[in-house]
């Protein structure tokens, strides 16, 4: 048996007709760009994700550097982001000339708030968490000391649409949720896209100025914005993928529980899930010192396997400049060199799950 590490077309197959049909309706609408299929989106996930105002966008790295721009953060200022998070996050801060600080990870993968006020200087002006493979971070301990050093709070959730921090929706513990909808994510869209929420009504209308080329009035530029507006065929697509997100997350669930109970092998540590924090798997991530043996044995199995992620953005030679070396983040770097995510996909059938479990029980 062949089992990949991710599956898209089966999410396709799935939905099929809807997906068509709504593509259709876009096609033969004639209006491709911020229109009725965009706004409706908006209302809708907004409402999903329980803010008030949601702003789509191309991606979801402009969700991260229009956010710290719209909040008026840039140089000089430091921003505390998790190390072990993926370059995207990173990228966030810097394209608007801020500078990153690295705080390392608990062990469930999240950022560590025991270790965040200690890296809190007069320069720093935000905290940056990411809700690294699905899982929720420690909100409420993370929004007190945002609250108490009045620093703003942004939600990296390209991983987490819809799981919750003790009954809350992660991306609205904050000034800013940002979001991706790259194809792979739980709420995948069929090429770029992504968007930002906020209950802050004027980060809402200075995103939408953003977005569009720094104009709220069409050739009317108040400052240097950027072209990122979510179009209206992949706005659509995302509506009808939205209202199946439930069925598609208790999916992902039972996979992620299948998983937990039936692998068994004292040399593979399965994730942990924090109390009050919910895991919508858009990752499962299993650490094992012996990674690449075992990734050889399971390619030998036909079973593909993905590093999330393999180099940290402070070893990256993008950010050399910031002088960071081998041992500056041992929980991060040990992290780098044994995790390894597993198939997990919609649509993966029993037949694959217990193959998959059986070929890491044997290894």
């Amino acid at each position: 048996m062949k089992v990949q590490a991710n599956r898209l077309d089966r999410g396709f197959y799935k939905y099929q007709k809807e997906f068509e049909d709504k593509a259709l309706e876009v096609l033969r609408s004639g209006w491709y760009v911020l229109g009725k299929e965009v706004s409706s989106f908006e209302e809708e996930f907004a409402s999903y994700v329980g803010s008030k105002y949601c702003v789509g966008l191309a991606s979801g790295l402009d969700a991260l550097w229009l956010a710290f721009k719209a909040l008026g953060i840039g140089k000089g200022d430091e921003v505390i982001v998790q190390a072990n998070t993926y370059i995207a996050s990173v990228m966030g801060i810097t394209i608007n000339d801020a500078t990153p600080v690295f705080c390392e990870p608990d062990e469930y993968y999240n950022i560590d708030a025991d270790k965040i006020e200690n890296l809190i200087t007069d320069k720093t002006k935000a905290v940056l968490v990411v809700h690294l493979y699905g899982q929720a971070s420690n909100m409420d301990k993370i929004s007190k000391i945002c609250k108490k050093h009045n620093l703003r709070l942004v939600e990296d959730c390209a991983q987490s649409h819809g799981s919750c921090f003790k009954g809350k929706m992660t991306g609205t513990f904050s000034d800013i949720g940002c979001f991706s909808f790259y194809p792979s994510k739980n709420l995948g869209a069929f090429g770029d896209a992504g968007a930002i929420v906020t209950d802050d009504l004027k980060i809402a209308e200075d995103m939408k100025m953003l977005r569009n080329y720094g104009s709220r009035v069409r050739y009317y530029n108040e400052v240097v914005g950027a072209n990122s507006r979510l179009d209206e065929l992949q706005a659509g697509l995302l509506r009808v993928r939205l209202n199946h997100l439930k069925e598609l997350t208790d999916e992902r669930l039972e996979i992620g529980e299948r998983y937990l109970k039936g692998i068994n092998n004292p040399r593979i540590e399965l994730p942990k899930i924090r109390e009050g924090a919910d895991a919508v798997w858009h990752q499962f991530v299993i650490k094992c010192d012996d990674r690449d043996e075992l990734i050889e044995y399971l390619k030998s199995k036909e079973i593909g396997t993905i590093i999330h992620y393999p180099i940290p953005p402070h070893l990256s030679e993008a950010y050399e400049y910031l002088g960071h070396k081998e041992g500056d983040y041992p929980i991060t770097e040990n992290y780098a060199k044994t995790v390894l995510s597993i198939p997990m996909y919609n649509e993966m059938t029993v037949e694959e799950q217990q193959y998959v479990i059986d070929a890491l029980n044997a290894f």
